[in-house]
């Protein structure tokens, strides 16, 4: 039987419509037919296979629904991330549950008809919401639904499934990556528009995926102790003290070298911008560089600014800190008046929401590292941090 590629456009274009922010990911897909398929799948390389015979006997809104089902393996991608987990023959039905709950608990409440075989997260006695890894890992009811969607939702080779090189090859890894971004910045930008129906999982998907997450404290300490070796790496030539090669020229005073101990200033936004909860961060990351860098317990001094200095201390723990202010925003102020200090800070952090200007140059003979708390959109106007700070985005909620 030949393949209804008419049918098989109308029910893509059912899916667009409905779905628009999936449009890219429906249509990359190259149509490949194969009859006795009994079904549709799609394998690692964006390939859909699809039964002739299955396409003429279902209806387009059955069709399109399984494209989109598909759709979101693909850009999901659910194939590497079963590789990365190690799911092997034995296991591959525990993710196929898995990677289709993870779908279809995003398409529950969008109007979509889902087939009576669906697999969905509370049917199985999964909490929703989660990902598929939880799932994975969970233990779930009894079920007779055996969804085998083709190597695009695990990594498993099908035999029917074309090797890369032959007619109708499938899409390269540098364009499915493309095509997963350009997804998931269509994703936010429906959000943003506010039209239809959107769940919370493909907006955490398409963050992440522009916008990956890293553990922002091992960052945040990586970059203070570039700038502390940066500084005690310096060496320079001083008279306050002798050189060791006085002797061999009594008659002419020889400088000597000497290595800078970093002095560290930690300057600490508390303008009105500033809630308890950015307040609270604050106090622990303090608190965290005291004990983690290996600083020395009396060169740290933590200064609080809002739009002008409140105070200035040293401190050994974030108990002893007083963060006073509440009022506007200058943290070249705070610049300003460290560079102003005895003994002067050879690295500073600046522990901020970014609500603030910045001067136009770095201050000179310092290094500033920059934990920008949040990065908030206020008056249409995105507040970070300046070009030339080491920056590090500090995410409240981890």
């Amino acid at each position: 039987m030949e393949l209804n590629t008419h049918k098989l456009l109308v029910a893509r274009l059912w899916a667009v419509r409905r779905y628009p922010y999936l449009t890219a990911a429906l249509f990359a897909s190259p149509v490949i037919s194969s009859p006795g398929l009994k079904g549709a799948t799609v394998d690692e390389s964006w390939r859909l296979y699809v039964d002739p015979e299955f396409v003429e006997e279902t209806s387009i809104e059955i069709l399109g629904g399984l494209l989109v089902h598909h759709a979101g393996h693909l850009v999901r991608d659910h194939a590497g991330r079963a590789k990365h987990l190690g799911v092997g023959e034995r296991t591959s039905k525990d993710w196929a549950l898995a990677a289709d709950a993870e779908i279809n608990d995003d398409l529950i409440g969008t109007g979509l008809r889902l087939p009576d075989d669906r697999v969905v997260p509370h049917e199985l006695g999964w909490k929703p919401g989660r990902l598929a890894e939880e799932y994975y890992h969970a233990p779930h009811h009894e079920t007779h639904s055996e969804p085998d969607c083709g190597s695009g939702s695990d990594g498993r080779v099908r035999d029917f499934e074309l090797p890369d090189g032959q007619e109708g090859s499938g899409l390269p890894p540098g364009e499915r990556h493309l095509l997963r971004s350009q997804v998931a910045s269509a994703v936010l930008d429906y959000s943003k528009g506010g039209a239809g129906r959107l769940s919370a999982g493909w907006r955490r998907w398409a963050e992440d995926m522009l916008d990956p997450k890293v553990d922002w404290r091992r960052v945040l300490a990586a970059e203070i102790r570039k700038g502390l070796s940066t500084v005690s790496g310096r060496v320079d030539y001083t008279y306050r003290r002798p050189s060791r090669r006085a002797s061999a020229s009594p008659d002419i005073v020889m400088p000597a070298l000497e290595r800078p101990v970093p002095e560290v200033l930690v300057l600490c936004d508390t303008s009105g911008s500033m809630g308890d909860e950015e307040l609270a961060i604050v106090l622990a990351e303090v608190d965290g560089l005291l004990k983690g860098v290996g600083l020395a317990r009396n060169r740290v001094r933590v200064m609080a600014v809002d739009a002008a200095v409140q105070t200035v201390q040293t401190v050994t723990n974030a108990r002893q800190i007083n963060l006073v202010g509440g009022g506007g925003t200058d943290m070249g102020a705070g610049l300003t008046a460290a560079a102003r200090l005895r003994p002067r800070p050879s690295v500073i952090v600046v522990l901020t929401d970014g609500m603030t200007p910045w001067p136009l140059e770095a201050p000179k003979g310092m290094q500033v590292v920059v934990g920008l708390i949040g990065n908030r959109n206020q008056g249409g106007r995105i507040w970070a941090a300046p070009q030339w700070a080491r920056v590090v985005p500090i995410d409240a909620a981890a």
